[in-house]
């Protein structure tokens, strides 16, 4: 046993565990469970399901990852767990494999900060770079673009996307998609103004920050119906070109939205 594995956990031999891997006191692992280099794993965490994991994570005491999903019409296909990189998961975060009704994958990126009894369920996408908030939970199918923040003990319903940039304020309850860039906030929901702070902190251009400003006005300060407020956003790539990749990620967005975005 690798000097960086406690005596007392417990690594089932058909387990791939990078050699620099640290699993604490009383942890388990189980047979399908690839673990890659430079992740730390405290005591009392059990890592089961067919679970990968990337490199140069922190896991914190009490994780539960790679669980069957909480849906009654598992019937225990082999799903999935993919971990990224560089992540944080701190205490009693619950993460689930996938369910056949849908990718049969749940998905985390990279270099997120997941802090404590953070609930991920089946299927679930979550990008790069957010922060999920203490006790924060996604119900399944939801998707989490990059960069999103979400406040402590904000729940969010079952096939709901937030878009890239967008920040639930605390105990929000979002049940209707969440465009890109948006401040939301509140139960019921309410869309406060757009990021603007996030989006300065990750260097965005005047220029960006003035398409943003007026994406938002458009979808919630004039009275526009959303296919009217499409248009409009449309027809700022020639007036603003610096921007066109935000106004792109917005109407790609838009078009894909399935549960109606939250006005």
């Amino acid at each position: 046993m690798s000097a960086n594995i406690h005596p007392t956990a417990i690594i089932h031999e058909g387990a791939q565990v990078h050699p620099s891997v640290t699993v604490g006191p009383y942890s388990i692992i189980g047979p399908n469970v690839s673990i890659g280099a430079g992740t730390r794993i405290g005591p009392h965490c059990v890592i089961e399901g067919c679970t990968t994991i990337g490199v140069d994570n922190h896991i914190f005491q009490f994780a539960s990852l790679g669980a069957q999903p909480q849906d009654k019409k598992y019937a225990g296909e082999q799903t999935q767990l993919v971990i990224g990189d560089r992540n944080t998961i701190r205490e009693f975060c619950t993460f689930n494999t996938g369910t056949s009704q849908d990718s049969g994958v749940t998905r985390v990126g990279n270099d997120n900060w997941i802090m404590a009894y953070v609930h991920i369920a089946h299927d679930c996408v979550v990008g790069d770079q957010t922060i999920l908030a203490n006790n924060a939970t996604l119900a399944g199918h939801v998707h989490v673009g990059d960069w999103v923040i979400l406040g402590g003990l904000t729940g969010v319903h079952q096939f709901v996307k937030i878009g890239a940039h967008a920040m639930a304020g605390f105990a929000s309850r979002v049940a209707q998609d969440v465009p890109p860039f948006m401040l939301i906030e509140g139960n019921p929901l309410a869309v406060r103004g757009f990021n603007i702070e996030g989006l300065r902190r990750r260097g965005f251009t005047p220029e960006r920050l003035k398409a943003v400003k007026q994406m938002h006005r458009l979808l919630y300060r004039q009275g526009l119906t959303l296919e009217a407020a499409q248009q409009e956003i449309a027809a700022l790539v020639p007036e603003m070109p610096e921007a066109h990749q935000d106004i792109a990620l917005m109407q790609s967005f838009l078009d894909s939205s399935t549960r109606g975005i939250a006005r």
